[in-house]
């Protein structure tokens, strides 16, 4: 079997535009969330808060490639750049057929697509339609846009699974290395902030709208005084590649992938299945050839919504011993939606570099039903060689992927 390894990462996301300074955020313990203004008009919603990548404008790209754009496919693009920069990988070999691309979102990109859609459903008119307005809201923009940017041949997996497309993107690039279907990968996850995103979790009941007047103190995610998670945004891209290829061209190496797993519950379409989160841990740590004590830190999906929170603390409790570390980095973030996979990867390869542990920031009393596992309260030193990254979807998708130093 062949070992996959990472070589390269970028990064665009609520707390920093770069591995380094979204470091420096966890330590401190510095929330990119923020009371949203534009949201005020829209009398019906009741969340007002959100977390927004700064210093990023889609008009900072060549208008070339950004014509076939909205925000979500140009926060890939960047964080794609950024990462293909990093690795110092050979453009010729970029498009050489063995590298793929396998980059996923929630869906294409929202504003674009209310614009369009909103003049065509309620004018009846194409007047703002464009050659390119497809382009920009179809379900695989990230994918296909990196895949033209940078001339990429090889295969393109574009996982719209909501908040595990980012994983999953992670987790299939793997296995193409692994089984010999290609030699490396852009791989990744991005989605962008939008109205329509939380309206969509507040009609659940599922957004947080307790803290619109202290924006800093959600989301919550295990506290007794959770009221749902806070809607976010970024992009993450790791270059992973052939360990051996890596190797020849002298790569730094950060990290390999060790493991993943995923599976669907099959009963639910929003209910969370702590049956399913553990199947999809399990299978992951027997796809890495590992016992549940070989473990050093668990990044919790940890979406500070009531029943999410149960069900994955649950499901860590039967599995994993209370010694394990587990925290959840969207206390600081917010759900980044379909980028969380990937850019909590990278926050987790950073703080394990650093040999560091952080906790889930505004918990501060722990909901009976998410005892019985080990929540740090405070910044940890701890050696961390394997670290375990866990994604949950509507649609009862469950992703879990491990990774090594």
């Amino acid at each position: 079997m062949r070992r996959v390894v990472i070589t390269g990462m970028g990064l665009l996301s609520p707390i920093g535009n770069t591995p380094e300074k979204a470091l420096d955020s966890l330590l401190k313990g510095t929330s990119g969330v923020d009371y949203i203004p534009e949201w005020d008009d829209l009398k019906l919603l009741r969340p007002r808060v959100g977390a927004a990548v700064g210093d990023f404008e889609l008009e900072q790209l060549p208008r070339k490639v950004r014509r076939t754009m909205g925000r979500v496919g140009g926060l890939a693009a960047e964080s794609t750049r950024l990462a293909v920069e990093d690795a110092g990988v050979d453009p010729d070999w970029l498009s050489s057929g063995e590298v793929g691309v396998s980059f996923g979102s929630t869906m294409g990109s929202l504003e674009r697509l209310a614009y369009y859609y909103g003049h065509l459903g309620s004018k009846g008119e194409l007047g703002e339609y464009r050659a390119t307005s497809f382009l920009q809201v179809m379900s695989h923009t990230c994918a296909a846009n990196i895949a033209q940017i940078h001339s990429v041949r090889g295969r393109m997996i574009a996982p719209c699974s909501a908040c595990t497309s980012g994983s999953q993107s992670i987790g299939f690039a793997a296995e193409a290395i692994r089984y010999g279907k290609l030699n490396g990968a852009i791989a990744g996850g991005a989605d962008e902030l939008h109205f329509i995103s939380a309206a969509t979790f507040d009609v659940m009941h599922g957004a947080s709208y307790n803290f619109n007047d202290s924006p800093k103190l959600t989301p919550r995610p295990f506290d007794a005084e959770r009221d749902g998670l806070v809607v976010g945004e970024g992009s993450g891209t790791l270059i992973l590649e052939e360990m051996e290829h890596a190797k020849s061209r002298g790569a730094r190496i950060y990290g390999e992938i060790l493991g993943y797993g995923t599976n669907c519950d099959g009963t639910h379409m929003t209910a969370p299945s702590s049956d399913g989160m553990r199947g999809a841990m399990e299978l992951a740590l027997s796809d890495a050839g590992m016992k549940p004590g070989d473990i050093d830190y668990i990044n919790a999906h940890a979406t500070a919504t009531i029943r999410g929170d149960i069900a994955e603390s649950t499901a860590v409790r039967g599995l994993f011993s209370d010694t394990v570390p587990v925290s959840s980095t969207k206390s600081l973030t917010g759900h980044t939606l379909g980028a969380c996979g990937a850019i909590e990867s990278i926050f987790c390869l950073m703080l394990a570099r650093e040999g560091r542990v952080v906790p889930t920031y505004n918990l501060k009393e722990t909901d009976p039903e998410c005892r019985g596992i080990y929540h740090p309260d405070a910044v940890e030193k701890k050696d961390i060689s394997v670290f375990m990254n866990n994604n949950f979807a509507f649609g009862g998708v469950n992703s879990s992927i491990i990774i090594g130093l």
